[in-house]
């Protein structure tokens, strides 16, 4: 029997480990990015105005898009503004007139439409092999998955109780483990006056409209730069996460959308709207919903989360500034240990692939930066170049 379209199912569909999944995912991935905004913003010598223009513009794209298209599809599409580009920013922005750089933003944006609409992702994403693509994901979140034991250090009262909560719910409700988690950390940082909040300013988003000017100095030193940083750094390694959790996405499709996104917020101070890396891992693992078919939920109160936060966007990134960063760091390994369990075995199932998903693993484990693009892409090329190499040892040898 046919099922109807997840739109008309997702409340049949609701649950409290999805709901869960995409509020964590929005914790662990606004925490740390809206910051560099701040930062970057800070640097241009943008007003409180436009910079909140700039982060609330993004959270509204990418935050809609994804949750319509998940709901439309039924697939966990999460998008995300671009970390490594918010990173690189926080020092080019220097000097630069924001309408120049709103003229970059609109550059990378359009690249990135025409990668989307000339349907030149998803000939890549074909070719990708899926042990390697699970080494991928592993690679990225083990850090995350170490970060649990190294914050433990910073506040140990928390994080002890933290991995308490988990391991109790994990043998008594292991749907609700990452939601108990949340709410003791919560409860806990609030308790033990961890948590800044005298620091907060909840006034509403102005979104501020600046009309792009363009130069060949802007498009030169920020726009190709973000647009190569956000296709490799975030779109491929996105989409790869993808295809590690069993979905098969319209790869080509999902992009020109982000470009459409970002071509349409970018006058606004949207820099780049991405696929998800992170958040995605989050909202696609066995934590978010044991069904595969029912994890959209979770993609969908992600991209619903940031809208609401689009509304008083200054605020929030004030407010996660006020939050212990020993809070995120465990918050987050603990939502990815199931992921990255998955994709270990995944990786590591083949005997055949075995070394070269290993390869691809470290790789990206390392954290290894070349030309401003971070170790996830460099991790493909490394395991996709050992790939081919024993591929072609064998062809020969037979």
């Amino acid at each position: 029997m046919d099922l109807p379209p997840p739109r008309h199912r997702a409340r049949r569909d609701l649950s409290a480990s999805a709901v869960a999944a995409g509020l964590v995912a929005v914790l662990v991935s606004f925490g740390g990015t809206a910051v560099l905004m701040v930062q970057a913003g800070h640097t241009a010598g943008l007003d409180a105005a436009r910079i909140g223009s700039w982060i609330g513009s993004l959270s509204l794209a990418f935050g809609l898009g994804g949750a319509l298209y998940s709901l439309r599809t039924g697939l966990p599409i999460v998008m995300a503004w671009s970390t490594p580009g918010a990173a690189l920013l926080v020092t080019a922005l220097a000097g630069v007139p924001f309408d120049q750089a709103i003229g970059a933003f609109v550059l990378a944006a359009a690249l990135t439409l025409a990668c989307g609409l000339f349907g030149w992702i998803d000939p890549i994403l074909r070719r990708i092999p899926g042990e390697i693509a699970a080494a991928m994901l592993a690679g990225v979140l083990l850090n995350f998955g170490m970060g649990v034991f190294s914050s433990i250090n910073q506040q140990p009262a928390l994080v002890l109780a933290m991995c308490a909560a988990y391991l109790v719910c994990r043998r008594l409700a292991p749907r609700y483990a990452v939601l108990v988690v949340m709410l003791v950390a919560i409860a806990i940082a609030y308790a033990l006056d961890l948590m800044q909040l005298d620091l907060l300013d909840w006034r509403l988003t102005e979104f501020v409209w600046t009309t792009p000017a363009f130069s060949a100095q802007a498009a030169v030193s920020l726009g190709i730069p973000l647009f190569v940083v956000a296709m490799a750094s975030q779109n491929l390694p996105g989409l790869a996460i993808l295809q590690a959790a069993g979905y098969r996405p319209p790869a080509s499709r999902l992009v020109a959308a982000t470009g459409l996104l970002g071509l349409l917020a970018a006058p606004f101070g949207a820099h780049s709207v991405t696929m998800g890396a992170i958040s995605a891992a989050i909202c696609t693992g066995p934590e978010a919903h044991p069904d595969a078919g029912k994890r959209y939920i979770a993609a969908a109160t992600y991209g619903l989360g940031y809208v609401a936060l689009s509304v008083v966007a200054g605020a929030v990134a004030v407010f996660f500034q006020a939050l212990p960063p020993a809070l995120l760091a465990a918050l987050a390994g603990l939502a990815l240990l199931g992921t990255i369990m998955g994709g270990m075995a995944a990786a590591m199932a083949n005997p055949q692939r075995r070394e070269a998903a290993l390869i691809t693993l470290l790789a990206t484990a390392s954290g290894f930066s070349f030309w401003g693009i971070g170790s996830a892409f460099w991790g493909l090329v490394a395991g996709l170049a050992a790939h081919a190499a024993f591929e072609y040892r064998r062809a020969s040898a037979s």
